[in-house]
C-alpha cells in the first residue's frame, strides 16, 4: 500500500529552487515553476550541492532519492545509467538528485558516507533509509518504493 499523498505537494524546482505548491492530481501533468516556468521534473537526476541540498530534502513534499557518489569512483560511473533510468520511472511521485561528495564533503561527513555509491531516501527532511553499492535501475526502483513505504 503507498503513502497517503496530500491534496497539494510542495516541491522545489530543480532549476531555480522555488517552491511550488502543486495539486496531487497535477503531478503527472507536466508541471512547470511558478517562478521560472520550467518543467519541475525533466526525468533524470538533480546535481545538487550543499547550498541546494538542504532546501530540496527539508522543502519537499515528495520522498528524495539521493545518490551520494564521485567522478572518480568506478561502481558510480557504472551506475550512473542505471540511477537516470530509476530517475524515469520514479518521477514525479519522487524526487531523484545526485550528490558529489568531492565536491560537497560536508554533506558527506554530516551524513557519515562510508562508501559510494550509497543511495539514501528522505522523506519530511529526514533519512529514512539507506543502501551502500551499485544497482540496475529495476532493483534502484524497488528498493526507493519499498523504503517509502516502511
Amino acid at each position: 500500500m503507498e503513502p497517503q499523498v496530500p491534496e497539494n505537494l510542495h516541491i522545489v524546482c530543480p532549476h531555480c529552487d522555488a517552491v511550488n505548491r502543486v495539486p496531487a492530481v497535477k503531478l503527472t501533468h507536466t508541471p512547470t515553476c511558478g517562478a521560472c516556468h520550467r518543467e519541475l521534473f525533466a526525468g533524470k537526476p538533480v546535481d545538487l550541492s550543499s547550498a541546494r541540498f538542504d532546501k530540496h530534502i527539508s522543502r519537499s513534499d515528495l520522498p528524495v532519492l539521493v545518490d551520494f557518489w564521485a567522478p572518480w569512483c568506478g561502481p558510480c560511473r557504472q551506475m550512473a545509467p542505471f540511477f537516470e533510468q530509476a530517475a524515469m520511472g520514479l518521477e514525479p511521485m519522487y524526487r531523484v538528485v545526485k550528490v558529489n561528495t568531492e565536491e560537497a564533503q560536508d554533506l558527506a561527513a554530516r551524513y557519515n558516507i562510508r562508501s559510494i555509491p550509497t543511495l539514501a531516501l528522505f522523506k519530511g527532511g529526514r533519512e529514512v533509509a539507506r543502501q551502500p553499492g551499485a544497482m540496475d535501475a529495476r532493483n534502484i526502483m524497488n528498493w526507493a518504493q519499498q523504503a517509502n513505504r516502511s
